[in-house]
């Protein structure tokens, strides 16, 4: 790859995540203080990432894959995304905003697989080159939240009882318009696929690598993915309001450690999945996923405000040791034939069924714990997801028998 390319696509990776992290972190903050809104509706709004992760494949499978290069489709999808954040920018009411947010993730959530797919047409050894690329994004997702707490300060207290936080909507539309026009100066990604060829809906979903679960310690895994989600919806959900309410300073900004440390903890996996293998590197994942709640939990903003910072610094080992060993496993299960049909449903069991259960369950447990106007019982809320994820953790100990993985470099 030469460096002309290596240069648009990094830029292309930045902007790709630097819209994702210039709004989403800050959603919840912003729809319980800018509009009102109950947990309910908050996690209806989460939730169509989730709506999102379920129609992508669609998009993808019947258009990109068929009929359009990927880089105009992803052109395009952008331009139609920075339409309707402007649109968000300006609503005060819920009832408006929903629709608006639902449109979004929908034309949102292709673009993930765009990039990739663009970006590995240019490679001649993606096991090599792509990270180099993708780390990019890591970076703009963590300039989105620096920029919001550090430079703007839209996150702090007074900037949210100004109605600030609105404006993140409005930076990340001018993000995608950048990202929209500039796709189509990217390098050119030709459909794969034959147009005529005939496509089913299982192909698309990747419903051929449902066989899979005819294999009991696959099953076990697919199902503890789905479960695993539910207290990860909650991180998503309500971590940002959380730290805003309890009075934490630049709780945007702060947040990025927990990207910083997903690219530290990628680094270790080798090492780990090596050393202890696959069924005891997912369960430390699991297991930092019930320690960063009860963190929350018992933690606060004075003397040991330490443990929420610790709590956020765990981000690494929660999504790298069991979303990262996950593909992994599941690559190594599937077989060439079904590799991309097993990593699709994956994929839909987890940001689809798995996160659209949990953004429901979240939204539900903030409601029944909410104790004064935009006021919290914290503890409460944090409680459930631990125990949670704990249960989960030992289910999987219990029913998934060890087996060899071979982690590929």
């Amino acid at each position: 790859m030469n460096k002309s390319t290596q240069i648009k696509l990094s830029i292309m990776m930045f902007l790709e995540f630097f819209i994702w992290g210039g709004w989403f972190v800050t959603l919840g903050t912003f729809l319980g203080n800018n509009l009102n809104a109950t947990g309910a509706e908050t996690g209806m709004a989460y939730s169509t990432q989730s709506w999102g992760a379920i129609i992508a494949p669609f998009i993808i499978g019947l258009i990109a894959d068929r009929f359009f290069n990927a880089e105009k489709i992803l052109g395009i999808l952008h331009l139609i995304g920075a339409i309707l954040m402007f649109q968000m920018s300006k609503t005060t009411d819920f009832n408006v905003f929903y629709p608006y947010v639902l449109g979004y993730m929908i034309a949102y959530m292709p673009t993930l697989a765009l990039v990739n797919s663009v970006s590995f047409n240019q490679m001649k050894d993606p096991a090599k080159e792509f990270s180099y690329i993708r780390v990019w994004g890591t970076i703009g997702w963590i300039v989105a939240g620096l920029g919001i707490s550090y430079l703007f300060h839209w996150d702090a207290a007074e900037g949210i009882k100004s109605g600030l936080l609105q404006n993140t909507f409005l930076m990340t539309a001018i993000a995608s318009a950048v990202l929209g026009v500039f796709s189509f100066a990217l390098p050119k990604t030709p459909p794969k696929a034959n147009k005529d060829e005939k496509i089913t809906i299982s192909d698309i979903l990747g419903l051929d690598a449902i066989k899979l679960l005819n294999n009991r310690n696959f099953l076990v895994f697919f199902i503890s993915s789905i479960l695993i989600c539910i207290p990860l919806a909650f991180y998503y959900q309500n971590a940002n309001p959380f730290l805003a309410e309890i009075g934490m300073e630049n709780p945007t900004g702060k947040m990025t450690i927990g990207q910083i440390s997903e690219v530290l903890f990628m680094l270790l996996l080798p090492f780990f999945f090596k050393k202890y293998g696959f069924k005891k590197t997912l369960l430390f994942g699991m297991l930092a996923w019930t320690l960063r709640y009860l963190l929350f939990a018992y933690g606060n903003s004075g003397e040991l405000s330490f443990m929420l910072i610790l709590g956020i610094a765990l981000h690494g080992i929660c999504y790298d040791f069991f979303f990262v060993s996950g593909q992994i496993y599941t690559d190594s299960k599937a077989g060439e034939k079904f590799k991309s049909a097993a990593q699709g449903l994956i994929t839909l069991a987890t940001y689809g069924v798995g996160m659209l259960i949990g953004f429901w369950v979240a939204g539900k447990i903030s409601d029944t714990y909410l104790i004064a106007e935009n006021t919290h019982s914290w503890q409460d809320i944090w409680i459930f997801p631990a125990v949670f994820a704990f249960s989960v953790m030992i289910l999987f100990a219990i029913f998934f028998k060890n087996e060899e993985v071979t982690f590929k470099k």
